[in-house]
């Protein structure tokens, strides 16, 4: 026993390590690119944060456990909100009403909707992976618009400054993000490395887990909910902690965004483009309304600019801690 607490542990922090490296790797290059911040926490950090759901969905469908692989993304998509913008907002404000945020946390409601129906048409088959990815196609299209939008508009002020403020080309606007490699070559390497660590801390994780929910006595859905949904959010908390106290709200509200909006279409989708996956009725019965309900409440926050402080932060790390109590009060009964 003591050996799958260790296996769960051991392959949560290899996760951790392995998506902060893959996130780092990843901003170096879009930096480099001169991607703007928005659409760098919308999609290249919101997908590199969600990696490790994603390895450890697929893994989970693979092993028929398709308890795992749907709670794992419905639990972070909750941990995004309550505790990723919670836990922050206790060290210092983070903004909520960044240009262009109102517009995304719109589609991430509405692909919130799309999912919980899809849900109610158990097992997730091909069908639903084409509607998915179909939806992450249209959100990565329209990301691409805007940084070829940001890119002339900059072009455009460049061409119109003086020769001296062209100096300033080389950043493209944007701020660095400390522990990110300035080299394209360096962070390529920490990709390539993150990539390496998500899938071998996901065997031990996934092993670990499901060892833990038979001693438990609760379900697989349980543990994917709690235990992994918040060991994999933890590269999430990591990232929107340090953005919140460097004041890059963009970075913050974009990557949860982003990563809310990640892990239902792109690890989903993918999951079930191959392998259908039941959906337990446990979560039909509260997790994806909570999830809904989340989701609801981030659009509700972008649209009125909300600037969360230190009550709005403890209220909303509460709010998470009442959901776990419930879900294994619910679970123990299952």
């Amino acid at each position: 026993m003591l050996f799958d607490y260790v296996s769960l542990a051991g392959g949560l922090v290899v996760l951790i390590i392995a998506g902060d490296i893959l996130v780092r790797g990843s901003v170096g290059v879009a930096q480099r690119l001169g991607i703007p911040n928005l659409v760098i926490g919308l999609t290249i950090v919101a997908f590199g944060t969600s990696a490790p759901e994603l390895v450890i969905s697929l893994k989970a469908a693979l092993a028929g456990s398709g308890g795992i692989a749907i709670g794992n993304v419905v639990g972070s998509n909750i941990a995004n909100v309550l505790l990723v913008l919670g836990m922050p907002a206790l060290i210092a404000a983070t903004p909520c009403g960044e240009d262009g945020a109102t517009k995304n946390a719109v589609f991430m409601v509405a692909i919130s909707i799309v999912f919980v129906v899809l849900c109610f048409f158990s097992p997730l088959g091909l069908m639903a992976s084409l509607i998915l990815l179909a939806l992450l196609a249209v959100f990565l299209g329209d990301s691409a618009l805007h940084t070829l939008k940001h890119r002339r508009e900059k072009k455009a002020a460049d061409n119109a400054a003086a020769e001296a403020a062209a100096e300033d080309d080389d950043d493209d606007g944007l701020e660095d993000v400390e522990g990110v490699p300035d080299a394209i070559g360096i962070a390529g390497v920490y990709i390539v490395l993150g990539l390496i660590g998500l899938p071998l801390g996901a065997h031990f994780t996934i092993n670990g887990a499901t060892a833990v929910a038979q001693a438990w006595g609760v379900s697989d859905a349980v543990i994917a909910l709690t235990v992994i949904a918040l060991g994999t959010s933890l590269p999430e908390l990591a990232t929107t902690v340090m953005a919140a106290i460097r004041q890059h709200g963009a970075v913050a509200i974009g990557n949860v965004i982003g990563s809310n909006i990640f892990n239902l279409l792109a690890i989903i989708g993918i999951t079930t483009a191959i392998v259908p996956v039941d959906v337990p009725a446990e979560i039909l019965k509260l997790d994806i309304w909570v999830m809904l309900a989340c989701a609801g409440l981030l659009l509700g926050l972008a649209a009125f600019r909300i600037c969360l402080g230190k009550i709005s932060g403890a209220v909303l790390c509460v709010a998470y801690g009442l959901y776990i109590f419930t879900v294994y009060s619910v679970g123990s009964t299952i």
